[in-house]
């Protein structure tokens, strides 16, 4: 058992013992064990899947101080998951939403509200307050911030993360057991694994996930029980099934092999090769385009960056120009909205004939590759256009040597500058 962990935040009032009776009756908890969880502090990564049935779950076992990083504002399309939000807190700062939801579930939480992008700048400063860290973030780099941070400043991070059906849970304490790196010594390839915004989320899934970080995060605090520290939970919902394996600490490992103190932290973004958040500057599409778009040497309309916004292409369009466009969207994606007269060809199927080509097992007439010109300008497009840089990289890498266009924004660009009726997901 983990010795608990004790900040001073103050004792219990009538209303709290009346509050937290249930807590109290308890012989793991009682009146003591209410008052290390009145005085601890939580920093939560996020106020979204995962950040809002944490954040609401320990403010309802009263938890004294709650720290929340966010910088978005809420959207229609996280409310399918996001439970912390509403209706009536739409276009609102996440951060300001969360906090009017924690006040109503328990008015005596002290909500600390970070809106700011976490970067390795910041994080240190950001974490040092606080007893348990908790991961909510979808995006790799943050993953690898948030695990290098807590093991050069001592302290645990609840993980959890989740995709499609799927989730994972685990608590990385180097100074207890193995952190993040140990079980993950670098991150999967640009790309490989997508956003929950590409590949989906069932809408409950955060909820069990978040719910479990939130146990662990008072177990944690209470100094009881077994918590996940050198285990990793495997949840499936479609199997309804929790499989739990071991993960051994690396002596070896580059962040928790070496004394904390030497631990430094480093640009994610360019160690994961990809941004960690929607107003990231790292990898703009001029940049990651432009080097493999020199066909025409002006691009479009003088551009030269490889890519055409979507106003410039109804312009073409209006002007009657022959143009292909390829979405390489999924075949359900289209059921919710898509141009007319477009190619559609998935990015995972453009992928899968890449490799056969490259490897040698079929020639590209052989795949779906083969209704992909290669004499003609092409336009690229998805839903927000990471995925059309993607496979445009995918057909340079193939010897495609006509001109590649992505479209800036994708579909979502389409329905908020062109075709506002157009639905949105």
């Amino acid at each position: 058992m983990v010795a608990p962990i004790i900040n001073t935040l103050g004792d219990l009032s009538t209303d709290e013992i009346q509050r937290f009776s249930r807590h109290l009756i308890l012989p793991d908890v009682g009146l003591e064990g209410q008052r290390k969880l009145k005085n601890a502090s939580v920093l939560i990564i996020g106020t979204g899947g995962l950040g809002s049935p944490t954040a609401l779950y320990l403010a309802a076992a009263g938890i004294g101080r709650i720290g929340l990083v966010d910088y978005d504002i809420v959207d229609s399309s996280n409310l399918q998951r996001q439970i912390i939000h509403g209706q009536s807190t739409l276009g609102m700062s996440k951060l300001d939403s969360a906090e009017i939801r924690i006040k109503d579930i328990n008015p005596h939480v002290q909500v600390d509200k970070y809106n700011v992008p976490l970067f390795s700048d910041n994080a240190l400063e950001i974490f040092a307050p606080y007893d348990v860290i908790i991961d909510g973030t979808d995006n790799f780099p943050t993953r690898y911030l948030v695990n290098d941070a807590c093991v050069k400043l001592g302290k645990p991070n609840v993980y959890g993360s989740i995709f499609r059906f799927e989730g994972q849970l685990s608590v990385f304490w180097a100074q207890e057991g193995a952190c993040y790196r140990c079980m993950f010594p670098s991150p999967p390839p640009p790309g490989l694994v997508p956003s929950c915004a590409e590949g989906g989320v069932l809408g409950v899934l955060p909820g069990t996930i978040g719910t479990l970080q939130a146990t662990e995060a008072i177990k944690l605090l209470l100094g009881i029980g077994d918590p996940m520290i050198g285990r990793m939970l495997l949840y499936d919902a479609l199997e309804m099934s929790f499989t739990t394996i071991k993960i051994r600490k690396n002596p070896n490992c580059p962040v928790c092999g070496i004394p904390h103190e030497q631990v430094e932290l480093i640009d994610y973004e360019q160690f994961c090769g990809m941004p960690a958040h929607d107003h990231s500057e790292f990898g703009k599409l001029a940049d990651v385009v432009a080097g493999v778009n020199g066909t025409n040497g002006n691009g479009v309309n003088g551009h030269g960056k490889g890519e055409i916004t979507v106003a410039e292409l109804k312009q073409r369009w209006d002007a009657g120009e022959d143009l292909l466009v390829l979405d390489v969207r999924n075949a359900n994606e289209f059921d919710i909205s898509a141009l007319d007269d477009t190619l559609r060809i998935s990015k995972p199927d453009i992928e899968a004939a890449r490799d056969a080509v490259l490897a040698g097992r079929k020639p590209r007439e052989a795949t779906v590759l083969a209704q992909i010109p290669d004499d003609r300008e092409i336009i690229v497009m998805c839903r927000s256009g990471k995925r059309s840089a993607d496979v445009i990289s995918a057909l340079r890498g193939l010897g495609y040597e006509n001109t590649l266009l992505n479209l800036t924004g994708g579909i979502l660009a389409w329905a908020n500058e062109i075709d506002p009726e157009m639905a949105t997901y």
